[in-house]
């Protein structure tokens, strides 16, 4: 039944009144504030440990190409050196980027889809650098050749404006001329 702008069951009707009811009730949960401090303590930490493994490969990148370039041959590096150079570079990287999507997390409290392709690409192509293809099926490789396309596919359609009614209004205006 219906009366006063009220249903008996004390329904609002308006959506303005059913927003600030729905805020009301969001204020008396009392574990929310301690559960975003909770997470907020934790991703810092995660941070704080992601930045002291980045600093270790770091350094044992650099120690490697170091030692690697003062054993004979001379300033000569092999190709297993070079693979595992690229691949712990590849790996800095692949921490750099995590430390960026952790820290978009903490100040924007949302991940960026974007950043999570880039990060599963630079990690796959870590994985193809390193790998030795003599030792794998040719079932695996097309596994791997799968996911780096499913990927790429995925990274396109996300970086890919979309327009469903033509070009933007802009655009309009320029093709006029």
């Amino acid at each position: 039944m219906f009366s006063e702008g009220r249903w008996t069951h004390d329904y609002p009707i308006d959506f303005v009144e059913a927003k600030a009811k729905n805020k009301q009730m969001e204020g008396g949960v009392p574990l929310l504030p301690y559960l975003k401090k909770f997470e907020r303590i934790i991703v810092i930490a995660l941070i704080v440990m992601m930045a002291f493994v980045i600093l270790l490969a770091t350094i044992e990148l650099g120690w490697l190409i170091i030692k690697d370039m003062i054993t004979p041959p001379y300033v000569l590096l092999e190709i297993d050196e070079l693979l595992d150079i690229f691949g712990l570079f590849l790996l800095v990287l692949l921490g750099i980027e995590l430390i960026s999507t952790l820290r978009t997390y903490l100040t924007e409290n949302e991940v960026h889809v974007e950043v999570v392709f880039v990060v599963a690409l630079i990690a796959i192509g870590r994985k193809v650098i390193i790998l030795d293809v003599k030792e794998l099926s040719s079932l695996t490789l097309i596994g791997i050749a799968s996911i780096i396309i499913a990927l790429s596919l995925g990274y396109f359609f996300i970086k890919k404006p979309i327009q469903r009614n033509g070009p933007p209004e802009e655009q309009k205006g320029n093709q006029d001329n």
